[in-house]
C-alpha cells in the first residue's frame, strides 16, 4: 500500500446491518448507555472472540470483580471498532487496563491493513484514555494470512513509535493454539 492509499480497515465504518434488524447498532447503543453508570477498571474490546468470554467461568472469577466491562461484537472488523469507540462507547468511562482483541474477522484485508486498523484503534485508545495501559492479544494459527498479521502485529507494537505519546502503554500478548 503506498502512502497516498487510504486502509480500509483502519477507517471508522459501521458494520453492514445484513440482517436487516438493526442488532450492531443496538448493541452500539447499549454498549454506549452501559458505559454511563459503569466504572470499570478492565475494559474488552472487539469481535466474538472478546464477547464470548462473558460464556466462561474465568470471566465471572476474574474479571466480573473487577467491574469489567465487555464491547465485544461478533463480526466485528477492526474498522467497526474504529467506528464504534470513536462514536461514544469511550465518553463516560475510564478504566486502568483496555484489552483489544480483534482483526479476526478482516478477511479482505492484508495483514498490513489490519495491523494498520489494530494500530488506529490503540491510538484512538491512547487519545481518548491517555491513563489507560492497552493490552492488544494476537492470536497464532496456521494461515499464512494471520502469520503475516502476527509478524506485522509485532513489528508495528514493538516499534512503538507508531504510536504518538508515551512508549510504555502498550503491548501484545500472543495466543499459542487457536
Amino acid at each position: 500500500m503506498s502512502s497516498g492509499d487510504s486502509n480500509p480497515a483502519a477507517t471508522p465504518t459501521p458494520c453492514v446491518d445484513i440482517q436487516g434488524d438493526g442488532r450492531w447498532m443496538s448493541l452500539h447503543n447499549h454498549f454506549v448507555s452501559n458505559s454511563k453508570d459503569k466504572e470499570p477498571d478492565v475494559l474488552f474490546v472487539g469481535d466474538s472472540l472478546v464477547q464470548l468470554l462473558h460464556q466462561f467461568e474465568v470471566w465471572r472469577e476474574l474479571f466480573s470483580p473487577l467491574h469489567a466491562l465487555n464491547f465485544g461484537v461478533g463480526g466485528d472488523e477492526t474498522q467497526h471498532v474504529l467506528w464504534r469507540l470513536s462514536n461514544g462507547e469511550l465518553a463516560h468511562i475510564s478504566p486502568k487496563v483496555v484489552v483489544l482483541w480483534v482483526g479476526t474477522h478482516n478477511h479482505s484485508h492484508t495483514a498490513e491493513q489490519i495491523c494498520g486498523g489494530i494500530m488506529a484503534i490503540v491510538q484512538l485508545i491512547k487519545d481518548k484514555l491517555p491513563k489507560a495501559y492497552t493490552l492488544v492479544l494476537v492470536g497464532f494459527s496456521s494461515s499464512s494470512t494471520t502469520c503475516d498479521l502476527n509478524r506485522c502485529n509485532g513489528k508495528c507494537l514493538i516499534n512503538r513509535k507508531n504510536v504518538k505519546g508515551d512508549e510504555y502503554f502498550c503491548n501484545a500478548l500472543y495466543i499459542v493454539g487457536l
